[in-house]
């Protein structure tokens, strides 16, 4: 099967990138800028894409890939920070530019070239670098300019050397996936076999070869990720599959029953279900910090999966729904330089010590081919187009110290939340909605009396992967059914907020 390799340096938009070859319908590979020529395999590769990043190819510790990429006779794409790497070495010339180029800018096409066949001759661009290229390295033309870029777009088409000073992975470039299509479909001359399909059968495949006739455990949330997996390990190994649901104390309301009734009794797998409500309780009592709640919350369910062990027999594997947004945000990817955000429970969370060995068949997906893999597998709707749920459930909504009591209030309020998206229509129309328990009490008046209690911020997003969102206009009327029934239904809170924060700056769940 044919590939792209992303070399990594450091962009937020790395996963991006990768995600946008995927959806031309060709497997994308992430490796870091270090990896050795050897570690690269050339049968399948087809062409190469350096990402951006944040530093100056002109540092005395600028991150530097194997310059003998440039000899391999594969087609090479350079985004940003990748074409001033590429320009550096290939004898051009990079300085830091008068002025920050951030945000729109329109691109003015000049001649031709293959990676903008089909485009108009103005495209609106999005730009993020301080350095500028100030001269081309021989060979190179350039083949589009912007108002602060006389060399916006170059090539060497001998050679197959392209350079794109803007971002054509964002959303914010409109026609950016047509320019990733032509450099991945048309120049590298890939062919379209990334599906789910063959990522189902490949990926049961694996999975056979690594357990064997091992049996593995799956901590099953009833989320979309780990639903997947669910039914991807299913498929590939059966019975040797028994999946555990854990109530942590920290889950949604209801959510316990509705597990069992659905993977229990109709998908006819085998469910054991564990609560250690009063484990985790007791394990966050007093922790603030968010770091440290997802640690707790990862160290223990490893424990309560180990000790779960005895009950459902020998297991030497533990089967996660970690997905690739969920290791970007985590981790450094092979040494990734860009910074970590948080961790996720499922990586940066686990214990050392841990006694199993990793089954992570979803470890390369974004949710929107998690959500496909899953109507190829054939789960229902409900499922597949669940809203995200994060690892360490309602513990990420609760802001400060997690107690019984909070933990009531905010399941209360969130089902409120959730039953009014479902009832207007909204709740398939976005990525996700849910309530924040805030860490503070204000003075209000309920029934001719002073109050003095919690606040709720009602948090509602879109987004395509995850990595970025923007907030959700929604009509005010349905805002207002929202906070009247919270402020009515839910003792102990007294005021309703919206937070209109995008992603950047804010992440999408508040810790």
């Amino acid at each position: 099967m044919s590939k792209i390799i992303i070399l990594d340096f450091g962009s937020q938009y790395t996963q991006v990138i990768a995600r946008r070859v995927r959806e031309c319908g060709v497997y994308s590979e992430i490796l870091h800028h270090k990896t050795p020529l050897s570690k690269i395999d050339l049968r399948e590769t087809r062409g190469i894409i350096l990402s951006g990043g944040p530093a100056s190819v002109y540092a005395k510790k600028a991150p530097l890939p194997d310059a003998r990429i440039f000899s391999l006779g594969v087609p090479v794409l350079g985004i940003c920070y990748g074409l001033q790497l590429m320009a550096h070495l290939l004898g051009g010339k990079v300085e830091k530019g008068d002025s920050r180029e951030y945000g729109e800018g329109i691109l003015n096409l000049k001649g031709s070239s293959k990676l903008f066949t089909g485009l108009p001759k103005s495209l609106k661009i999005w730009n993020s670098h301080g350095d500028r290229l100030t001269a081309l390295p021989p060979g190179f033309k350039t083949v589009a300019v912007s108002d602060n870029s006389p060399f916006a777009a170059v090539e060497d088409a001998k050679r197959r050397f392209y350079g794109l000073q803007f971002h054509p992975e964002v959303a914010h470039t409109p026609k950016g996936l047509r320019i990733v299509s032509n450099f991945v479909l048309g120049i590298c001359g890939c062919k379209k076999e990334w599906t789910m399909a063959s990522f189902i059968s490949r990926t049961c495949d694996a999975i056979r070869g690594q357990v064997g006739d091992g049996r593995v455990i799956l901590g099953l949330s009833g989320g979309v990720d780990s639903s997947v997996a669910a039914a991807l390990l299913k498929k590939a190994i059966g019975d040797q599959l028994v999946c555990i649901f854990v109530n942590n104390g920290l889950i949604r309301k209801n959510e316990n029953e509705a597990v069992q009734s659905l993977f229990g009794r109709h998908m006819n797998i085998n469910l054991k279900c564990v609560d250690a409500s009063k484990e985790f309780l007791k394990l966050l009592k007093g922790v603030t910090d968010p770091e440290k709640k997802r640690k707790v919350i990862g160290t223990e369910f490893i424990r309560v999966f180990e000790r779960a062990r005895k009950s459902v027999g020998k297991a030497r594997f533990l089967a996660q729904g970690t997905l690739y947004p969920d290791v970007i945000e985590s981790v450094a990817i092979g040494g990734n330089p860009a910074a970590l955000i948080k961790s996720h429970h499922n990586v940066g969370g686990l214990p050392k010590d841990m006694d199993f060995e990793l089954v992570e068949p979803l470890r390369q997906l974004f949710k929107d081919e998690v959500r496909k893999v899953g109507e190829e597998l054939g789960l229902p709707k409900e499922i597949v187009w669940r809203q995200p749920f994060p690892g360490p459930g309602l513990a990420v909504r609760c802001l400060g110290e997690i107690t019984a009591e909070k933990l009531r209030i905010l399941r209360d309020a969130d089902f409120v939340v959730l039953d009014e998206m479902k009832q207007s229509g909204w709740y398939y129309r976005v990525w996700q909605s849910f309530a924040v328990l805030l860490p503070c009490k204000s003075v209000g008046v309920m029934g001719d009396e002073r109050s003095y209690d919690f606040t709720i911020a009602v948090r509602v997003v879109e987004s395509q992967d995850g990595m970025t969102a923007d907030w959700v206009k929604l009509p005010y009327d349905l805002l207002g059914r929202i906070s009247n029934r919270i402020i009515n239904e839910v003792r102990g809170v007294n005021r309703v907020v919206f937070d209109i924060t995008s992603k950047p700056p804010g992440t999408i769940e508040w810790e």
